[in-house]
């Protein structure tokens, strides 16, 4: 488990790359002090409020591609099921202090996730 990286995946290397690219300015696993809440997003807009969690399919259970392990599920099953009611709480503290969340899954195609992400970009920065 210590091996395990916590921030800098090559998902999110990619999506943050191609953002810089595009000339976007960001923080990087910025912890937010919200009500009830202290979410950590992988990607953070502060000015357009706007929370990226780039999310691995094994590990935040990705409808797709996620599976149960085969071995030591009593350990595994409660692991993952706490780690979805997590982002499920970030999500709802952040909506309700005004902020607008993006998942990205691993397995989109980071083209596809950046267009996505600038276009919510856009239309933050627009209101």
């Amino acid at each position: 488990m210590a091996a395990i990286k916590r921030r800098d995946t090559k998902p999110e290397r990619t999506i943050r790359s191609m953002l810089h690219a595009a000339g976007k300015r960001y923080r990087v696993d910025f912890r937010l002090q919200l009500d009830g809440a202290r979410p950590r997003p992988d990607i953070l807009f502060t000015r357009a409020r706007v929370a990226i969690f780039v999310d691995g399919c094994f590990w935040h259970c990705c409808p797709e591609h996620g599976r149960q392990p085969g071995v030591n599920g009593g350990y595994w099953g409660p692991k993952l099921e706490r780690n979805v009611a997590r982002d499920r709480a970030a999500d709802e503290a952040l909506t309700a202090a005004g902020w607008t969340v993006v998942r990205v899954w691993e397995h989109e195609a980071p083209e596809q996730a950046v267009e996505r992400i600038l276009a919510i970009l856009d239309t933050a920065l627009s209101d």
